[in-house]
């Protein structure tokens, strides 16, 4: 997969995997990784799905409308890439923390929902319900912060709930965010981001 590593200043620190929103490349969410976690390493990826010419993780049929069995393999291929990743760059695999934003966040959601606590935490930017209908795995000693939008147009409120509900009921701790950007990343998000980040040391 098309990707950047910038190992970084504090070997403390976790590895932050950065998934870009639709549109978006391994380099879009960099300037986001430095606020969240200054002294990180940091892995972005770029999907490997292109929609309209605009990089994706995972096809869709329609807005809000995943190709579930395409999101299924694309979260294989992803779980073996941090796997070679991890033993090229030598990266702690135990200590990572996913970034996602939007399409971003539903692959790092379908990470958790298939592996299990394959990340330490997960900051899901604007997510939604990945799969339904599957169980999740355990997620005791997982942190979530989910950022979302009272009036994000493609993200419905009762939907960022069911999240919530699911990753709870999996054992997750999980924090939300609730702003009124719509579906864009606001200040506030990423401050609270930042900030739930610092706790979970």
């Amino acid at each position: 997969m098309i990707h950047i590593f910038k190992k970084g200043a504090d070997a403390s620190r976790p590895t932050l995997v950065l998934f870009h929103g639709t549109g978006g490349n391994e380099h879009d969410l960099l300037p986001l990784a430095e606020m969240l976690s200054p002294g990180s390493s940091v892995l972005g990826i770029r999907g490997n799905v292109l929609e309209n010419g605009m990089p994706r993780y995972f096809r869709r049929l329609a807005e809000g409308v995943f190709d579930e069995e395409d999101l299924v393999f694309r979260t294989h291929e992803v779980k073996q890439f941090l796997d070679s990743a991890a033993e090229q760059y030598g990266f702690d695999s135990s200590n990572l923390v996913a970034v996602g934003y939007s399409n971003g966040a539903n692959i790092a959601g379908s990470l958790l929902l298939h592996y299990g606590p394959v990340f330490r935490s997960a900051v899901l930017l604007h997510p939604m319900v990945p799969l339904r209908g599957l169980e999740w795995p355990s997620l005791a000693g997982t942190a979530v912060f989910i950022g979302a939008g009272t009036n994000d147009p493609l993200i419905r409120a009762d939907e960022t709930r069911e999240l919530e509900q699911l990753l709870q009921g999996a054992g997750a701790e999980v924090a939300t965010h609730w702003g009124n950007q719509g579906h864009r990343l606001s200040t506030a998000e990423v401050e609270a981001a930042r900030n739930w980040l610092e706790q979970q040391k």
